[in-house]
């Protein structure tokens, strides 16, 4: 499968953003770091990483006081601990400012959890008490970079231990490769279409109305500009595979393409394959075992649209993210 050898074999890095801390860098307010295996160990191999540290860049050295997020959770201010009349928000906007042009051929973001600078998901905003209020925020600069960049595919490092998570990031990441080489070739109707027809069983895996509707999208596509269609297009089919695909989407999935084999396959082989496929639905076996007997039959019996599915093969095998799923 074309495609599909094409991941496993491709030598092109794709560029990931990522928190300093997080490959090792001490560039931490204590002048420690926050080093996660799964970076610099399994996806190094596959990730280009471009790290940032938004408070180093802002010129606060390290050590540096510990800072915190208070005030609106909306739109909250860095304060040091202890003395919130020292504001390092200005400073911190100013660097991101300066730092996000440059990043805006990433695939990719990963952030380090409750930082309030990096912090993306339920970061601790404090109050005028000294407790936390019950409605968090997020880092100034996760905030602007993903202001600046609204479809960029971002996680946290403790959300990555969820097999879920990680496996929807790392699809996510791999489709926004896809579409900036769509872009580096010129949009066309035609190279929408084919993009949309490439990611059918990942988006109707992921969110199944979705995908209807990006079809219909897409419907009447040579009448309209392509560089007008392809970021409406793009900004759905990211929404989409946003959400988390189940065993019951995909199940649907899996029965689609068996369905591609009803033609090839023995008796006792459909019956093998249709028994797998229960297996993986009631929970008994993880994804990657239908999968791999789908691949199996798909390698024995080419077929030319399965072929270019990414949906058989969205990352490259040796990640083994559907072993958990």
């Amino acid at each position: 499968m074309a495609d599909m050898a094409d991941i496993n074999g491709a030598q092109d890095k794709i560029k990931v953003g990522v928190s300093s801390c997080l490959l090792g860098q001490e560039v931490r307010y204590d002048g420690g770091h926050k080093q996660l295996a799964l970076l610099t160990k399994e996806l190094a191999r596959y990730f280009e990483y471009v790290p940032t540290c938004p408070e180093m860049g802002a010129g606060l050295g390290v050590p540096r006081p510990p800072m915190h997020l208070a005030g609106d959770p909306a739109a909250p201010r860095a304060l040091k601990v202890g003395d919130h009349s020292t504001d390092y928000t200005d400073q911190v906007q100013n660097y991101a400012q300066e730092r996000i042009p440059a990043l805006q051929d990433l695939c990719g973001y990963i952030f380090i959890k409750n930082s309030p600078s990096c912090g993306f998901f339920r970061v601790k905003v404090y109050m005028d008490n000294g407790y936390p209020g019950p409605i968090p925020g997020r880092g100034i600069f996760a905030a602007a970079l993903t202001k600046a960049m609204p479809l960029l595919p971002v996680e946290e490092d403790g959300r990555l231990h969820d097999p879920v998570l990680r496996e929807n990031f790392i699809t996510r990441v791999f489709a926004m490769k896809a579409w900036r080489e769509l872009c580096a070739q010129g949009l066309t109707a035609a190279g929408l279409i084919d993009l949309h027809s490439r990611y059918k069983y990942t988006l109707m895996a992921h969110a199944p109305q979705e995908y209807g509707a990006l079809g219909q999208l897409l419907a009447a596509a040579g009448k309209h500009d392509p560089n007008e269609l392809g970021p409406r297009y793009f900004a759905g089919m990211m929404q989409a595979l946003q959400l988390k695909a189940t065993r019951k989407t995909n199940t649907n999935v899996l029965m689609h393409l068996q369905g591609y084999l009803k033609k090839q396959l023995q008796a006792q082989e459909k019956s093998s394959l249709g028994k797998v496929i229960e297996q993986y639905r009631s929970g008994l076996i993880p994804l990657i075992v239908p999968v791999t007997l789908l691949k199996h039959y798909f390698q024995v019996f080419p077929d030319p649209y399965i072929e270019r599915q990414a949906y058989l093969q969205p990352y490259p095998d040796e990640l083994s993210l559907r072993n958990a799923l």
